[in-house]
């Protein structure tokens, strides 16, 4: 029997990236997925592709949430993935001192909003089998600080924080719902692309990025999906409201100071 057969999956920004490498590790253990994202075009074609379910979702929309609970009252794992750095339609600075509101605003809303939507949804379409799995994607930017990043970094932290809540409120009412965060650091994803490039010094861009880690290359997003298969699994019945980090070792030791202007 495969590790996931006769579960019910859906997972946020599916179309590409980490949250299409998890659809396609849950097919393969079995699981009926149900991916989604806010590229409705997209995650229809992936879904095609992985042979699973497409279905439109903005994640900080309530309404879109709801058109899910309506399709799917009742799921056995929900993996809150979709995200955004704040960078992908702006190139306006995001440190503390110079992040304007509407951006900060637009991160969370993203970020934590969409993951704090997802779990009360999924704690209710899990309600009546008492049991389930949540995953939420932190990064490794939720449990350090970030200078360039405040918005995103600081909407990490609090999933972070959000998943333990959840982890406690669901045992707290005996539910047998376990709700756990991933903190991948830097995995080899198409957001990496505009800093990579195509040229000859693609693969110099990328050792310098990945410098200080000491496994010294990109995680595969692969990699990180097959830490989710695991929490998803049965085989993880007694873990919840802990975090796992996937960082090549980066966070094993201590980084060094920002470095000066």
């Amino acid at each position: 029997m495969k590790r996931l057969e006769n579960k019910t999956c859906v997972i946020t920004g599916a179309a590409q990236g980490i949250g299409a490498s998890i659809a396609a590790a849950f097919i393969q253990e079995g699981a009926k997925v149900i991916l989604t994202d806010i590229n409705h075009q997209a995650v229809i074609s992936k879904a095609k592709e992985l042979g699973g379910t497409g279905m439109k979702l903005d994640v900080q929309c309530e309404d879109d949430w709801e058109a899910v609970y309506t399709a799917y009252p009742e799921i056995d794992v929900l993996v809150n993935n979709a995200g955004i750095t704040g960078f992908e339609d702006s190139p306006a600075p995001q440190d503390p001192e110079h992040a304007s509101l509407d951006d900060w605003r637009r991160v969370h809303r993203v970020n934590l909003d969409g993951t704090f939507l997802g779990c009360r949804y999924a704690i209710k379409a899990m309600r009546p089998k008492g049991e389930g799995s949540i995953i939420n994607m932190s990064s490794r930017s939720g449990m350090v600080g970030i200078p360039g990043a405040a918005a995103y970094a600081s909407s990490k932290a609090a999933i972070r924080n959000h998943s333990k809540t959840v982890a406690l409120y669901c045992a707290q009412h005996g539910l047998n719902i376990r709700c756990n965060s991933i903190h991948p650091a830097a995995i080899l994803t198409p957001i990496w692309e505009p800093m990579l490039g195509d040229g000859p010094d693609r693969q110099a861009r990328m050792d310098a990025l990945v410098a200080d880690t000491p496994a010294r290359r990109f995680g595969m997003p692969e990699e990180v999906a097959a830490i989710a298969v695991m929490l998803a699994s049965d085989e993880a019945s007694y873990m919840t409201g802990t975090e796992i980090t996937i960082d090549g070792g980066l966070l094993a030791g201590s980084a060094a100071s920002p470095s000066r202007d």
